[in-house]
């Protein structure tokens, strides 16, 4: 049991600190619970920012994880917009940039990840990142005055944004680098199928092409490629991936390596640090080597065993990797690990829209799963996929990379 005077530290205020404090409540942990975040907003979760948060502010209700009622009523301290820029480990005090410092017996590391920036971007009112709360809204504000948008990144949130502007009737360019959308986590066949969709949906596509600068004149965001193509919107989103805010740890002398290296408990190479959600790199059974997830189920679901651990529960962190996406009112469902298949199976669906494909290695076992507006057929897939079982081919069809 911990004892009642023990105190738990939690630095990051977004969804997997919020999870993390509600299961030591929830898991019968009496001590101290301090959650410091550097958003002024009591934890919340992140997907319907690019989603129903841009179409209407009363979507925000919907994001809230952990309210500042639901933790007064647990008993968890939150001290927001705070950052912590230091760590005693030897002293157990985490210093922060007001000078102010926090003890603790227990510390869980949960900063998240922040956008890539990259070298070429501006600080302008028409030039936008979309991580925060803070960044929907100032999006959604200038989205009302947008007739053309202007994306760079074909990766979830930059496809997501995209298909939730043309909900609105706003014009769409996404330039993208390769030739394939979400190509981190699909497989050819499935990329295909997603960018085909977008096109069907009016969305225009600069493939294989690289931003060489960017300007704003006369109130338009002006863009040239590296091919020498030029583009113009009233407004431009940046979206090319995310980096771990592991410095922190980094700086305190914690193993890093694209994130914080934590063992298949979350626990670092200190015993009272753990981390959890977009920061960690954790050991991932299925993958067979160490990852970094950035999924909401991931969030919740590292965090809430991380929290069991502390507590000394058994909680290992065996979850299969799963995530979702909603675009054009398709729920895209993703398991496993689809982008390392050989080869691709592909079964038609209820609607027009959807089916279920199957990647598959070179013996035939499944190593990921996709489906649109298909959850029936995904549940045996994921089932299937988390017992590393065959699955009976009969009624799919073999496609090509091209979706064919």
């Amino acid at each position: 049991m911990v004892p009642a005077r023990e105190r738990a530290l939690i630095v990051g205020g977004g969804q997997a600190g919020g999870w993390i404090a509600k299961t030591l409540r929830s898991e019968g942990f009496a001590g101290r619970i301090t959650i410091v975040g550097e958003e002024i907003h009591p934890p919340y979760e992140r997907p319907p920012l690019s989603k129903a948060v841009l179409l209407s502010a009363e979507a925000i209700g919907e994001t809230v994880l952990l309210s500042s009622g639901q933790a007064a009523a647990l008993d968890i301290e939150m001290t927001l917009g705070k950052r912590v820029t230091a760590l005693d480990r030897a002293a157990r005090v985490a210093r922060c940039a007001d000078g102010d410092a926090m003890s603790y017996d227990m510390l869980f590391l949960t900063m998240g990840s922040r956008p890539r920036v990259p070298d070429w971007m501006i600080e302008d009112d028409r030039i936008h990142l979309l991580r925060t709360l803070d960044d929907a809204a100032r999006l959604r504000e200038g989205l009302r005055s947008t007739r053309r948008l202007l994306v760079i990144g074909g990766g979830w949130i930059g496809l997501e944004t995209a298909a939730t502007a043309r909900a609105m009737g706003i014009d769409v360019i996404v330039v993208q680098a390769t030739d394939a959308v979400c190509s981190r986590s699909l497989p050819p066949a499935v990329s295909q199928w997603l960018l085909h969709l977008h096109q069907q949906r009016g969305v225009r596509f600069c493939l294989r092409e690289t931003v060489q600068s960017v300007r704003v004149v006369g109130g338009q965001v002006e863009i040239e490629l590296a091919s020498g193509l030029h583009l113009s919107g009233d407004r431009l989103v940046v979206g090319i991936g995310n980096l771990p805010n592991s410095e922190l740890a980094a700086a305190a002398g914690l193993a890093t390596n694209d994130g914080i290296m934590v063992d298949q408990v979350g626990r670092t190479d200190d015993d009272r640090i753990f981390a959890a959600g977009d920061v960690a790199a954790f050991p991932c059974t299925f993958a067979r080597k160490t990852v970094r997830r950035e999924s909401w189920a991931n969030a919740q679901n590292q965090a809430i065993a991380v929290a069991r651990t502390a507590m000394g529960l058994d909680a290992t962190y065996e979850q299969l990797p799963w995530l979702w996406s909603d675009q054009y009112g398709i729920n895209i469902q993703i398991a496993g690990l689809p982008e390392e298949g050989t080869r691709t199976v592909f079964k038609a669906g209820p609607g027009e829209d959807g089916g279920s494909w199957l990647a598959l290695d070179e013996c035939s076992l499944p190593v990921g799963a996709v489906s649109a507006a298909d959850p029936h057929g995904f549940r045996p897939l994921r089932k299937a996929l988390q017992a590393r079982s065959a699955v009976d081919l009969d009624g799919w069809a073999e496609i090509s990379s091209s979706g064919d």
